[in-house]
């Protein structure tokens, strides 16, 4: 009988240590589009260690690149094959869409830009809080 009460409130111990495990990180969305020669909006902002999803749309009629090398090398990137090989940027052909999952750490403000672009403005900014 005490084995029977020994198991029973083993198992209501490990029921409730289950139901206390912390839900997944809530997802903040940001929206970016490349319009040809101009990001909107040109700032972007987020809050170090909150997780986002960075939603990229090229509206442009050429190919745009989001590059920002020492804010993606501070980020926490969970899916980085949508970066270039030295994931520094990430290549928009036109009209197409990608997602960024990442969690911004160290804070600051970090150069943006489209590296074929940025002689005719097509720069921006990131801060970091």
């Amino acid at each position: 009988m005490a084995g029977g009460v020994t198991k029973f409130c083993l198992l209501i111990v490990i029921g409730l240590a289950a139901g206390a495990a912390a839900p997944p990180p809530e997802l903040v969305a940001i929206n970016l589009i490349m319009i040809d020669y101009k990001f909107v909006p040109e700032h972007l902002i987020f809050e170090h260690d909150v997780h986002y999803r960075l939603h990229l749309e090229n509206h442009g009629k050429e190919t745009h690149e989001l590059t920002a090398p020492t804010f993606f090398a501070t980020a926490k990137i969970d899916n980085p094959d949508v970066l270039n090989h030295e994931r520094t940027e990430i290549v928009m052909q036109p009209g197409e869409t990608k997602d960024v999952f990442l969690t911004p750490g160290k804070p600051g403000t970090y150069d943006l830009r489209c590296a074929d672009h940025d002689w005719n403005g097509m720069v921006g900014g990131i801060t970091v809080q």
